[in-house]
């Protein structure tokens, strides 16, 4: 088993951003036939950003008002925070791509993890830390130490909580998760990145015994196992299936075995209740047209279920560096070589010696190729900034379900897991040109499923 990454719901009609002979907006590709701006009347620094992230369409003079809205409300945290890429284009939050809906932000609402381990990240203790309960299972004791204690698997649970609940403090709030109040509980499962069913069986026991002592509403795995089971008969579906029962929406990664011949979809993604997630890759883009599927397993099930039921951004889906670590040096020493003069990079590189071999042999090398060599190590390490890089995998689309899910239930606290879910389900726009089986009922829309949580 490796990290990663029987009901019929009627998808129902709804009304569409596109109508046959409309416009496209050149930046989202959505359609219609009003509510466009002119260009030339925005303000210089939204002009920029809405041409930087159309670079690919030809000179435009109108944009739709909500990419208006989106880039003018995130202006000043892009042009201060963001990572601007060789393009002129900038690295987006996944606030941002989504369109999330900035009323809610998961605030008394609990999500539990369930990983191989975790770090205290500052993205979810300051200025407030809302890690309300740890939980180490491979420690009889339990004891919080070994929270703070280097771990080779730290880094997986450490993203996956902060792509959900991080408030981005590293990026003055820029790189935050869609549910940056929520509070969190860590449940630790393994001592290294490889987790067993029984370890899953036992974290979603803890979680359901502890429930309401730390209102926990939402548990997030992001972990399956190797083989597919029958719901009736297995252990692990069958306490995911009580969890859903008791209250708490479970929401799971299927795995990103999607480019194999053999693409199952295991426990727990395979149980019923369960909102399993694939994986969308839609370029680090607001542009609709440029969507595209990650490659995320999927069924149906041994059992005939539908899954996954929906899919979220599963690549480019910034995540913080883990501190202290040889990669958050690297990415220190890479950030601060790309924003040096010329003339400063060799001495910068001969201060660094030992951190990175690749620039080391650099050294006797001119400006121009040790600039070719951070820009290409920028690029395959997949920096953002100092403390942040791109990561990719269903598990870090879950945990994005996850942290929608706890603005719905901050919008709406009495919904049922079932009635999220079928809020989800609902308000999914399915990706044309890809199979149904793939993505299920398609594209998460966190503003249409708050606007329907509201309604409920």
């Amino acid at each position: 088993m490796s990290l990663h990454e029987s009901q019929q719901i009627d998808r129902p009609s709804l009304i569409s951003d596109t109508t046959a002979g409309d416009r496209a907006c050149p930046v989202c590709s959505r359609e219609s036939i009003e509510n466009f701006e002119s260009v030339a009347g925005l303000e210089e620094d939204v002009r920029a950003l809405l041409v930087a992230n159309a670079a690919d369409r030809d000179g435009f003079d109108e944009v739709c008002n909500r990419c208006v809205r989106i880039f003018s409300q995130a202006k000043d945290q892009i042009v201060a925070d963001a990572a601007v890429q060789k393009d002129g284009s900038h690295v987006l939050s996944t606030p941002l791509r989504l369109d999330a809906d900035q009323r809610f932000t998961g605030k008394g609402v609990t999500i539990a993890f369930l990983d191989s381990g975790f770090y205290p990240h500052v993205d979810l203790t300051s200025p407030r830390n809302r890690i309300v309960a740890y939980r180490s299972l491979i420690d009889p004791d339990g004891k919080l130490d070994s929270l703070f204690q280097p771990d080779v698997a730290s880094w997986h649970g450490m993203m996956t909580s902060v792509v959900a609940a991080g408030n981005g403090s590293l990026s003055n709030g820029f790189y935050r998760g869609l549910a940056p109040d929520s509070d969190v509980v860590l449940v630790k499962l393994a001592r290294t990145g490889r987790i067993t069913d029984d370890d899953i069986l036992v974290g979603l026991r803890w979680v359901l015994e502890n429930r309401e002592k730390h209102g926990i509403r939402i548990v997030n795995i992001s972990a399956g196992g190797d083989d597919e089971q029958n719901y009736l008969t297995d252990p692990l579906s069958q306490m995911v299936e009580e969890c859903s029962r008791a209250g708490i929406v479970v929401v799971c990664a299927v795995g990103n075995a999607g480019h194999m011949p053999n693409h199952p979809v295991v426990p727990p993604a395979s149980a019923p209740s369960c909102i399993a997630v694939g994986g969308l890759d839609d370029n680090n883009s607001l542009d609709r047209a440029r969507r595209g599927m990650y490659r995320s397993s999927y069924g149906p099930t041994i059992d005939g279920l539908q899954k996954p039921e929906v899919i979220a951004p599963s690549i480019w889906v910034p995540a913080p560096i883990l501190p202290n670590t040889p990669t958050a040096q690297q990415a220190a020493l890479l950030k601060k070589l790309d924003d040096a003069e010329d003339s400063e990079l060799h001495a910068i590189i001969r201060q660094n010696e030992g951190l990175d071999p690749e620039l080391d042999a650099a050294l006797d090398r001119p400006v121009h190729s040790i600039r070719q060599i951070i820009t290409l190590k920028i690029r395959r390490e997949n920096v953002i900034t100092m403390h942040y890089k791109y990561v990719d995998g269903t598990s870090f689309s879950a945990p994005i379900v996850s942290s929608l899910v706890a603005q719905m239930l901050e919008a709406n606290p009495s919904l049922s897991p079932q009635q999220v879910k079928t809020i989800l389900i609902k308000t999914a726009e399915r990706l044309p040109s890809y199979e149904v089986d793939r993505q299920g009922w398609g594209v998460i829309d966190p503003r249409r499923a708050v606007e329907a949580a509201l309604s409920s």
